[in-house]
């Protein structure tokens, strides 16, 4: 029943309508229009998203066994500053660092020695401002002060100093993975990860990663951290690419068994495997060249990673290359992203036109007869016992005779 004051007419085209029911109305009208109008923003909003999807290129994975998704390349910053004589200037790191991003880039990889700490503080201001958009990863194990025995190590004394003059140079107070950097074979494996699993649940590090460490050494400690309930190393970074396949023994078999991410340096193999160096003058004693030519960040390492073998490798790949119409370097990362497992490749570049090229291995895929050509130049002895293990005498004899009648086989 409508009161009094209800009653009160209203006129409106040519009708007559209690004031209330008017009001009402008049009400509801607007409730609509609001929620058209939200329904409008979220369109676009949803829209602008999709666009982003669409045009960025990378993909993203799951950071091992956990939920943190990362971009299916990494952007490695040991070349951010000048400080080692041949990285990049804080402009060209913001145009690489830029150029990774636009292909939808979102994990960076850094360390609290790289370039002195320079690295760190370029990547610190290169993602101030939108911080939690990025995982960030940075190390510690490699000392910071010469003189000083507890600067480096794996110790909790050397892990707590380290990360807090981390978070300083990067303007950060957490980082999402830190990742002890090179065994040192004397800090006891449960100090590590309980002190780890403390920085975790302190809130200043989201996860915990494991570089250049034996497996049996991962292996153990991850076990070691499942007991306790500590936090495991979710993820493994190693020397991997065509001229160094040795992980194949050991490292990548145990990441993939423990769903660990693989996340390779040295891809392009210290830039052997762009052919540069299949045409320049041999190496001389000092790490230069006989044609005068010094690559300075193969000083120490030319001798070695630009050998007989290596090169050989590289020749085909340059061949490979060219029978696709990509880039060697295109090729060395298109096969690296071919290869068994969670496997993200850490991209490091001087130059901007050297993180373009990487990128683009984005776009390439290898066909089969080529991938078993580069398979077959660069493939290596696994050794005991896994060549004893393979023998199909041995394998027979370990099913009774009956190994060829088992329906399902496991992968080693």
């Amino acid at each position: 029943m409508l009161s009094e004051g209800a009653n009160i007419a209203i006129v409106e085209d040519g009708e007559k309508y209690p004031a209330v029911l008017v009001a009402i109305h008049s009400f509801t009208s607007s409730i609509e229009v609001t929620q058209q109008l939200l329904i409008a923003n979220l369109i676009s909003l949803w829209g602008s998203f999709k666009v982003n999807s669409v045009t960025d290129a990378m993909k993203f994975r799951f950071l091992g066994p956990s939920g943190l998704r990362v971009s299916e390349l990494c952007l490695g910053t040991m070349t951010f500053g000048e400080d080692w004589g041949w990285g990049a200037s804080k402009e060209e790191c913001r145009a690489i660092f830029n150029s990774y991003v636009e292909r939808g880039g979102n994990f960076i990889d850094t360390a609290n020695g790289y370039t002195n700490g320079t690295s760190e503080r370029i990547v610190g201001e290169l993602i101030s401002s939108d911080r939690d958009k990025f995982v960030l990863a940075t190390k510690y194990s490699f000392p910071t002060v010469r003189g000083d025995p507890n600067s480096g190590g794996n110790h909790r004394k050397s892990m707590i100093r380290s990360l807090e003059g981390s978070l300083k140079r990067l303007g950060t107070d957490y980082v999402d993975l830190f990742w002890l950097h090179a065994w040192d074979f004397s800090t006891p494996i449960e100090e590590v990860m309980r002190a780890l699993d403390d920085l975790v649940r302190s809130g200043k590090v989201l996860y915990v990663g494991v570089s250049d460490t034996p497996a049996w050494i991962v292996s153990r400690a991850n076990m070691l951290a499942e007991l306790r309930g500590w936090s495991p190393f979710i993820a493994l970074q190693i020397e991997y690419s065509l001229i160094e396949r040795t992980p194949e023994r050991d490292l990548l078999p145990m990441a993939r068994s423990l769903g660990m991410t693989v996340t390779p340096w040295a891809v392009l193999g210290a830039g052997v495997l762009t052919g540069k160096y299949n045409n320049a003058p041999p190496a001389t004693k000092n790490g230069g060249t006989s044609g005068g030519h010094v690559e300075r960040r193969l000083d120490a390492a030319n001798s070695q990673k630009a050998n007989d073998r290596n090169l050989a490798i590289a020749r085909v790949v340059v061949e490979v290359a060219k029978q696709i119409g990509s880039s060697p370097s295109q090729v060395a990362l298109a096969w690296l992203r071919t290869r068994p497992g969670s496997i993200v490749p850490i991209l490091g570049a001087r130059r901007l036109d050297q993180i373009r090229d990487n990128l683009s291995c984005l776009d390439v895929t290898i066909p089969e007869e080529h991938l078993r050509r580069l398979d077959e130049a660069s493939k290596i002895d696994l050794g005991f016992p896994h060549a004893f293990l393979a023998n199909p005498v041995g394998r027979d004899r370990l099913y009774g005779g009956l190994y060829s009648r088992m329906a399902q086989h496991r992968e080693p």
